[in-house]
């Protein structure tokens, strides 16, 4: 423990002055996931939430700061980890909390649930439930980006598990062949379901696995915002310079199980408070943030923000009515 405090303390010597504003917007967008999460639990576990519910719970820094790389019109695709991606994105908290409920005020008139909210206006196009199923199709938007010379880019994510798909590969293929703007990001929070990624992958260095087809790639430390921005920022550069897809594995974490019905039975308790006690990445950001000089006024006043947000989209999430039957029929077809 004293040597990993004293690796962060090294780090910290060595990286450029913060950008106090920056850290704060990192750090509200994380905690606002962390609380939102942490509440969609609760309402999981009062039955007001059903089907499958995955947390994002400790990786948070991910998508936020890959978030804080990209521009507006730059679009995000994931797997079905995907609340922390929604709010990252700008979609609102009432809105993905009322999905989640099956409430008419969600995202998808409370059609979808979990796996299944879009947002045509923050760019967001979905959470996906076929494993792997939405690499290819982060391929599709950077080639519709491609092909209409837009400077846009897209991030497809995807965890470790899924990295080992076919048309995860076929994937990487035909962004290298069409040198297409987007950046792969493999989430490595080191459990597949219940499988870990030693078990389950031959090759221990997953930002690698674009090598065969000349795809770039890095491992960044996706416990620490700041890294994964840097990252962010560079593979996001290739791509809008048109030299095709960047490949960004990040080392991260997930302190709750792969699902609500999972009880993690597969790792100890040990290693998950070890992580969460060395590694937290909004406890880092938190005390980078005091060691900046930032006030602890300021600090708690984003927590009692995010507090009441959280809670006002539970409320809403709650007394929002459930669909009108006639919903059955509505968003099924549509006739071109």
């Amino acid at each position: 423990m004293a040597q990993a405090a004293e690796t962060r303390k090294r780090g910290r010597t060595k990286e450029k002055t913060v950008d106090h504003d920056l850290l704060l917007k990192a750090y509200r967008s994380m905690l606002l996931i962390r609380r939102f999460e942490e509440k969609a639990g609760q309402l999981y576990g009062m039955g007001l939430i059903g089907g499958f519910c995955h947390l994002y719970i400790g990786q948070e820094a991910v998508v936020v700061g890959m978030q804080l790389a990209i521009s507006d019109g730059d679009q995000v695709i994931t797997s079905y980890r995907d609340h922390g991606h929604m709010l990252a994105t700008g979609m609102e908290a009432r809105g993905v909390m009322a999905e989640l409920t099956g409430r008419s005020g969600g995202y998808s008139h409370g059609k979808g649930g979990s796996m299944h909210m879009f947002s045509k206006e923050k760019a967001f196009f979905g959470g996906h439930g076929i494993v792997g199923a939405q690499v290819s199709l982060g391929n599709g938007l950077a080639f519709s980006n491609w092909y209409r010379g837009n400077d846009r880019v897209s991030l497809t994510y995807f965890g470790e598990g899924a990295s080992n798909q076919g048309q995860v590969y076929e994937s990487f293929n035909m962004a290298a062949l069409m040198k297409l703007p987007t950046v792969f990001i493999i989430e490595n929070n080191k459990y597949g379901m219940g499988t870990s990624v030693e078990r389950a992958s031959a090759s221990q260095d997953l930002s690698k696995n674009g090598a065969p087809w000349g795809i770039p790639g890095m491992q960044v430390d996706g416990m620490d915002v700041l890294a994964v921005k840097e990252a962010g920022d560079q593979a996001v550069a290739h791509c809008r310079a048109g030299k095709g897809p960047f490949l960004l594995e990040m080392k991260t974490y997930r302190y709750r199980g792969h699902s609500m019905s999972d009880p993690a039975k597969y790792r100890t308790r040990e290693e998950v408070q070890m992580m969460r006690t060395q590694n937290d990445c909004i406890e880092n950001a938190r005390h980078r943030l005091e060691e900046a000089g930032v006030e602890d006024k300021a600090i708690k006043a984003i927590d009692d923000e995010v507090k009441a947000t959280i809670q006002d989209a539970a409320d809403f999430a709650q007394s929002s009515p459930e669909p009108d039957p006639s919903e059955l029929y509505t968003d099924v077809l549509l006739e071109a």
